[in-house]
């Protein structure tokens, strides 16, 4: 029976990651994953996306060629072709997932992970052979899938969710969203591109809830231009393939007949079926419960990423790994999820970190708020990216920046110049006052930063 320090069950982002800095760390490592390594956001989740959104970012800017006086032809688009170009960029960065565990001498074993105990694993392979290791820590990383919600029928045909859309080979010519979070609002933003009719049905008053007032809006407006109906407060009553189109029924009567339906409105967490319930490790709905050391009610047994709930993010299971290998291998660590950068991909583009005005305001935080346009950049009218603006808040009494929201041309990229300024506990003036090169986007970070105090030279603000 071989021996490990850690065994690692999940090879998404927080169990590679987390493996890879085990070993870095001088400890034997093993790493058991059923699927494929990079776990969901690789394989069906953050990078199959982009690489879409990039194809639908291509029809875009072809389209608006003639405005850069480049004279082209009919535009023309083959999903076929986006999807392959999606499945090579996958598979390279599998790929190189693959060489990193095995350069860093990471032990991967393909098959399904069991916890006979808190100290030995049974893995199980395709076909059928079992084995045991022992472990002297254990971190979970099992992930999370589309919920299967039974009330849609979900037959991943035509009634799918974000794992089938990422392979139709045919860009279905209506395509109804049920759900206008971050994944609904994604797709509907590429497939409008693609040539899709796209109608979205959410039952909160706004899509995109959890950012401002202004971000939404500007969003709305890009849905318009785009030809995409959205319909806020509503309730999806059911949803059935007729055999000539999928039927949408809505609680107030209204009815709609669509090519596809995708249904995006949560995920459900894979903790089930590999021991949990035999060593006591405490779950909530669904969710393994962890303190900030990652660890579970279970001493030795760690858990990060999806399967522990909160922010569904990539880059937050990672941290959340790197955590868990820390404190397994005797270290001190603890998560720390005040300054965490998120990304939608839209068009344009969000991006926030930190607090957003709206929390502000419902915790009492008095603040100031510097807003600065994407239409006053000259790099963004350059590029033909005039949508959206930058906002930055403050605290009223030190002038360290507490939050960004960006929604423009960019925008996940310009975002962690501020993270990495609220992470050092940055004063505003401190952004202001840094000389930024001309002509950038990130200028745009700093004259919403000068707004602040009503100073942004390329905006008419308050007097001093």
């Amino acid at each position: 029976m071989q021996e490990f320090d850690v065994v690692v069950l999940g090879g998404g982002p927080g169990g590679y990651v987390g493996a890879i800095r085990a070993a870095q760390l001088g400890a034997k490592v093993a790493l058991v994953e059923k699927k494929s390594l990079g776990g969901t956001c690789l394989n069906r989740g953050c990078i199959p996306t982009k690489a879409l959104y990039y194809s639908a970012k291509t029809i875009a800017v072809v389209k608006k060629a003639a405005e850069f006086g480049v004279t082209t032809g009919e535009v023309g688009f083959d999903i076929a072709k986006a999807v392959a170009r999606k499945n090579e960029v996958v598979s390279k960065l599998v790929s190189g997932v693959k060489q990193l565990l095995k350069g860093n001498g990471v032990e991967v074993f393909e098959g399904d992970g069991f916890l006979e105990s808190k100290n030995q694993v049974r893995i199980t392979r395709a076909d059928g052979l079992k084995g045991t290791v022992t472990a002297k820590k254990v971190i979970i990383a099992t992930g999370s899938e589309p919920a299967m919600i039974p009330a849609f029928n979900i037959d991943k045909k035509n009634i799918i969710t974000s794992t089938e859309m990422l392979d139709l080979q045919n860009v279905p010519k209506t395509l109804l969203i049920i759900g206008g979070g971050v994944m609904g609002c994604e797709f509907a933003s590429i497939f409008a591109e693609f040539g899709s009719k796209v109608t979205i049905v959410e039952l909160l008053p706004t899509i995109l809830s959890m950012e401002d007032k202004q971000v939404s809006r500007v969003i709305m407006k890009g849905f318009k231009d785009k030809g995409i109906d959205v319909l806020t407060e509503v309730t999806v009553q059911g949803v059935q393939d007729t055999g000539n189109g999928v039927k949408t029924t809505l609680a107030d009567g209204k009815e709609f007949i669509t090519e596809k339906v995708m249904v995006s409105i949560g995920r459900s967490f894979n903790s089930q079926g590999f021991g949990l319930e035999g060593l006591g490790i405490k779950t909530e709905k669904g969710r393994i419960v962890v303190n900030d050391k990652m660890e579970t009610n279970v001493n030795g047994v760690y858990a990060v990423g999806d399967v522990i709930g909160g922010m569904l993010l990539a880059h937050i299971a990672s941290s959340e790994g790197i955590v868990a290998v820390n404190n397994a291998l005797g270290k001190n660590a603890a998560m720390d999820y005040s300054v965490v950068p998120a990304g939608v991909f839209t068009e344009p583009e969000i991006a926030s970190v930190g607090l957003r005005e709206k929390d502000a305001k419902e915790k009492g935080i008095d603040v100031k708020i510097g807003r600065f346009p994407y239409v006053a950049s000259g790099k963004a009218l350059c590029m033909g990216d005039e949508e959206g603006f930058v906002q930055i808040l403050s605290d009223q009494g030190t002038d360290k920046v507490l939050g960004c929201s960006i929604v423009g041309a960019h925008a996940t990229d310009l975002i962690q110049e501020v993270a990495v300024a609220i992470k050092a506990g940055t004063k505003v003036k401190d952004i202001a006052e840094t000389i930024h090169a001309h002509p950038t986007l990130p200028e745009l970070v700093m004259e919403a930063a000068e707004d602040v105090h009503g100073m942004a030279i390329h905006k008419i603000g308050r007097k001093k």
